[in-house]
């Protein structure tokens, strides 16, 4: 009998478990295109390579993705036992709510152990993959990577620059200047013209340009000496439309998923990782052992000296200020001023590039802890949905969506707000992976502990009847009329 039942509650939950799933992943990818459409856009991607890009992306959100589907689906679950009275009637056949939960928390664990797995073993394969997609695409085709009023070269074989670069995608251009390199025994050629634009080619090895109002300058020289140069100006070509194509098969044809970087954290697993970190650690202490002996060296060379040396020397009597005068004293005055201005500059730069060491580290430890944190999560989601839903005791997409959406939110903003204050060293980063678990999991020990005792937590008259000695303090009785 209880395995029968076991089963339909199970049934139950991956119903929608399925379903939530995929919308889940389908709007985080929406938001993944909104923030990258413009890396991978008009750069002559083939749907398959658009679409393996996303992949390689979207695989990166499920660690969000699965915790949140938990949460919701066991909202539902729950919330429709109790609308169609099938918990009460559980709990009249002496079935309690831990055993009606416990099909469904072993459930949540084993999709728990799945996503450390997964996050340990293919996120960083697929992060590895995506990153260096991204890197190849943004180098495929260089119409919208130049840079206004910059000689460039991204077109092989010559050298261009555009005063502006303008329109939807960047395909209109003004004050063009195009250099062909050219060797000694080859005809040297510059384009000059007032506007263009890209269009598209036929052939997508190559890169279109339509050039308006224009000078082509050329010497038919090559190779003749330079004798034969002077004697000669280069020849000018006017022209109203000049259509040119430029050959770009050399960067089109690049290996889209070919691997250029490889030194990334978030490739790694948490045993690498582990070396990650301690690597990092002893690179910081290094670092932070310098840089007393750099300012103390630059504020006092005295001091430093003696530190050093552990000299018994007494140190050299100051000179008074008051003392000097004219050039001497100036001079005295502009030494001061450098070494001070030379420490400020000095203790500048260190305070960047120590803010700069404990983000990198924050950054690599807080990767590691929540490939097994957000394991934990989805626990302690199942915890506070099964929870909720016993409770609440509504089904379907309504309540329980816009609860689980609330109790989402506060858990990403709180791993935001905790993990920049990680990242400015105000938090050791391995609290600040673990502290929104650690706040969430009493509220839902609090929640099941409702839950159990069959808390009237949702009903808005036992607040009234709580409140109700305060609220009668500002509000005033009606006399009837008969008395008026």
């Amino acid at each position: 009998m209880l395995k029968i039942l076991d089963r339909y509650i199970i049934k139950t939950f991956f119903g929608p478990f399925f379903f939530i799933f995929s919308v889940l992943f389908f709007i985080f990818i929406v938001n993944i295109i909104w923030v990258q459409l413009g890396q991978f856009m008009g750069k002559g991607l083939s749907y398959w390579q658009i679409l393996k890009l996303l992949f390689y992306l979207g695989v990166s959100v499920v660690s969000l993705v699965l915790p949140l589907t938990i949460l919701l689906a066991s909202i539902m679950s729950f919330g429709e036992f109790g609308e169609r009275y099938e918990l009460a009637a559980m709990k009249a056949a002496g079935i309690s709510l831990t055993r009606v939960m416990a099909p469904l928390l072993g459930v949540a664990t084993v999709l728990a152990i799945m996503l450390f797995f997964f996050s340990n073993n293919i996120i960083p394969d697929f992060q590895k993959k995506a990153k260096n997609m991204l890197f190849n695409i943004a180098q495929t085709k260089p119409a919208l990577n130049f840079t206004p009023g910059q000689f460039l070269d991204q077109i092989p074989g010559y050298m261009v620059k555009f005063d502006k670069i303008y329109g939807e995608n960047g395909e209109i251009i003004e004050g063009v200047f195009i250099h062909r390199k050219a060797s000694t025994y080859e005809n040297q050629q510059s384009i000059i013209a007032e506007k263009g634009r890209f269009v598209p080619a036929a052939n997508k090895n190559f890169l279109k340009l339509e050039l308006y109002n224009g000078y082509v300058f050329e010497d038919n020289f090559a190779g003749r000496g330079e004798n034969v140069r002077l004697k000669q100006p280069d020849q000018a070509i006017k022209f109203d439309t000049l259509v040119s194509h430029f050959d770009i098969a050399e960067l089109i044809n690049k290996a889209i998923e070919k691997e250029q970087i490889t030194d990334d954290y978030r490739f790694q697993t948490y045993g690498q990782l582990n070396e990650t970190v301690a690597k990092t650690k002893k690179d910081n202490a290094a670092f932070f052992s310098s840089i007393s002996a750099d300012v103390l060296s630059q504020s006092n060379s005295v001091i430093s000296y003696m530190d050093k040396t552990k000299s018994k020397v007494a140190a050299k009597q100051q000179v008074k200020l008051d003392t000097l005068k004219g050039e001497k004293k100036l001079e005295i005055l502009f030494n001061a001023y450098n070494r001070l201005d030379n420490l400020k500059t000095s203790a500048t730069g260190k305070t960047n590039e120590f803010s700069s060491n404990i983000k990198y580290f924050s950054k690599v430890v807080i990767y590691q802890q929540r490939i097994i944190s957000y394991s934990v999560t989805c626990i302690i989601f199942f915890l506070i949905g099964a929870s909720l839903g016993s409770i609440i005791r509504k089904g379907g997409m309504g309540l329980p969506v816009i609860i689980a959406i609330v109790i989402f939110i506060v858990f990403y903003v709180m791993n935001l707000g905790i993990e920049n204050v990680s990242w400015g060293g105000g938090m050791s980063p391995y609290l600040a992976a673990w502290l929104p678990n650690f706040i969430l999991l009493p509220f839902g020990i609090w929640m099941t502990y409702k839950a159990l005792t069959d808390s009237q937590l949702f009903d808005a008259e036992k607040y009234k009847a709580l409140f109700k000695p305060i609220t009668k303090l500002f509000v005033k009785t009606k006399e009837h009329k008969r008395y008026q």
